[in-house]
């Protein structure tokens, strides 16, 4: 007969197994059908084409929308938070908590204009860059260890028109190579979940 000890040890252990095997990867962008289709909801379309790719649908959640999805056995957790996006933070802790998901399998997939149009990059830590997402994910969690995955838009933008410019829709030249990007987007998440941020920053980042 197992003693009361081996009992605890077993059900410990089974619960950090199941920790290791869960990750949470969060779209920035803004709730609502005015902000769908604006550069600023980049992440909200990279997250909902994986799901798609899975064929699994968002349902209503606290602080956001969220999608549970399988890859070669972890558990994703997809996350649209609906906290508009200076309040991201707020959905991001929650859900970390509520999962009982480690901060290094956290994944923020945003947009960054200090990065030419199209062009992709992970980092496993860093600072906010002026992006008012990350500024408040940083302050909920206090700290910068997590990793970001940035969609560059770039900065063709007049001085001062660059609010208008995040919120504002894609152009023509950049819809006809926005869903190969994003399905590049969707490799790069898939690969930091199998094999890590620092991996995947050495075969993805920049092409």
């Amino acid at each position: 007969m197992k003693s009361i000890f081996e009992k605890i040890f077993r059900n410990k252990s089974k619960d950090h197994s199941e920790v290791k095997l869960k990750f949470l990867i969060v779209g920035l962008g803004n709730p609502g059908s005015e902000y769908k289709e604006t550069r600023h909801n980049i992440g909200f379309k990279v997250v909902e084409k994986l799901a798609q790719e899975k064929d699994i649908s968002f349902e209503d959640g606290r602080y956001g929308e969220t999608a549970k999805v399988k890859f070669k056995g972890k558990n994703l957790l997809l996350l649209k938070p609906n906290t508009f996006m200076n309040l991201s933070g707020k959905a991001v802790r929650y859900w970390l908590q509520k999962e009982n998901i480690p901060q290094d399998h956290l994944l923020i997939v945003c947009d960054d204009i200090a990065i030419p149009f199209g062009v992709l990059r992970m980092k496993g830590f860093g600072g906010d860059g002026g992006h008012n997402g990350l500024i408040n994910i940083i302050e909920n969690l206090g700290n910068n260890q997590f990793s970001r995955l940035r969609f560059g838009l770039g900065n063709l933008f007049a001085k001062g028109k660059q609010t208008d410019f995040v919120l504002g829709e894609w152009n023509k030249e950049e819809k006809e190579t926005l869903t190969s990007r994003i399905e590049m987007a969707v490799e790069m998440i898939k690969s930091f979940v199998a094999v890590g941020v620092d991996k995947t920053m050495t075969s993805f980042n920049n092409k």
